[in-house]
């Protein structure tokens, strides 16, 4: 659906430059087609960055369910981890051997 804004935003970006600029055919279509490109980037990013958010949500969901997880090599369940959500890392509780130790939850399988 946000692709479908995007492409009405640059319709009307182009239309308003069709009538109300001094730029010839072939600047307005380089202008439009710009537009277009930064358009589609932005919602691509956002599409990237909302399935990262949903993969670290379902990590820390996991581990708040007891289950021991992967994270760059470190077995990280809640025994050993306490869980910073603000942060969205894993830190070696006190009284473990994994004292010290922080992992970021998206290196988590």
């Amino acid at each position: 659906m946000a692709y479908i804004y995007g492409l009405v935003v640059v319709a009307l970006f182009f239309g308003v430059m069709h009538f109300f600029t001094a730029l010839n055919f072939k600047e307005k279509v380089t202008a439009t087609l710009l537009t277009l490109v930064f358009i589609m980037g932005a919602l691509y990013y956002n599409t990237v960055q909302d399935e990262n958010a949903a993969y670290v949500r379902d990590v820390m969901l996991r581990f708040n369910q007891g289950e021991s997880l992967d994270c760059a090599g470190v077995e990280v369940n809640s025994t050993n981890f306490s869980l910073s959500v603000g942060t969205q890392t894993f830190i070696g509780r006190k009284e473990s051997s994994a004292t010290g130790i922080m992992v970021i939850a998206s290196d988590c399988k």
